[in-house]
């Protein structure tokens, strides 16, 4: 059993499972459950658990669940398992009513002032991402001097798009090495300039997919790298 089962708690108060098959509480045999606790290796129900008086709050809004949390005398993690990751994730809280009653009001006080910080943010990573492109665009007429001018911006601007986990947000492609913009113009290339995405689509095995157009893609590497567009 995980320990994480096992404890049933975290640092900060009770652990609450989202479960992913049926139980029934052990003690009062209500079910199946939506929210269970587990106690001596037994489901339990939230008023069994003397939890049921809390409401849940989902994850997504980080800053009205820290101040519920803030307000709340009582409150629990809310988790589920992922199966395919194979740990358990937060899904979000059990916090008291008139807490997060409280929090929504705080939340609401200072909605302005955050929706102007949301969009002071948002002004400067446009311009962090712009210089990026437009450095990375560069390198990319440094090691292909025959690419043209737009489509090392537009190469540019796919591989390094925020939120992307393209290779020009790796690492590598933010420190602008030879490695991952070569990586991001052979991409390029290979779905652009070839009949690659075709094949695809008629169901080749993207292996031979690729080995069918490597020549086509190296031809055109190899033009951009001796050539002056």
């Amino acid at each position: 059993m995980s320990s994480v089962v096992a404890s049933s708690r975290t640092a900060r108060g009770p652990l609450v499972f989202q479960p992913v098959r049926r139980r029934r509480c052990a003690a009062c045999r209500v079910g199946p459950l939506s929210l269970v606790v587990i106690e001596d290796g037994q489901p339990r129900c939230l008023d069994c658990a003397d939890l049921g008086h809390l409401v849940y709050l989902p994850r997504g809004d980080t800053a009205l669940t820290r101040r519920a949390r803030e307000e709340s005398a009582l409150s629990a993690v809310v988790v589920r398992f992922h199966r395919r990751r194979g740990r358990y994730e937060r899904q979000g809280v059990l916090v008291e009513e008139a807490a997060l009653a409280r929090a929504e009001v705080r939340c609401l006080a200072d909605a302005e002032a955050r929706a102007r910080r949301r969009a002071r943010d948002a002004a400067r990573r446009a311009v962090q991402d712009e210089r990026f492109v437009a450095a990375f665009a560069a390198e990319i007429r440094r090691l292909f001097p025959g690419c043209p001018a737009q489509r090392a911006v537009a190469i540019a601007g796919h591989a390094g798009l925020r939120g992307s986990g393209r290779v020009g947000r790796s690492a590598a492609g933010r420190a602008l090495t030879e490695g991952a913009v070569t990586a991001a113009v052979r991409a390029a290339v290979r779905h652009v300039d070839t009949p690659y995405d075709r094949l695809l689509m008629e169901g080749v095995p993207r292996g031979e997919a690729r080995s069918r157009v490597a020549a086509g893609v190296a031809t055109v590497l190899d033009t951009w790298r001796t050539a002056v567009a």
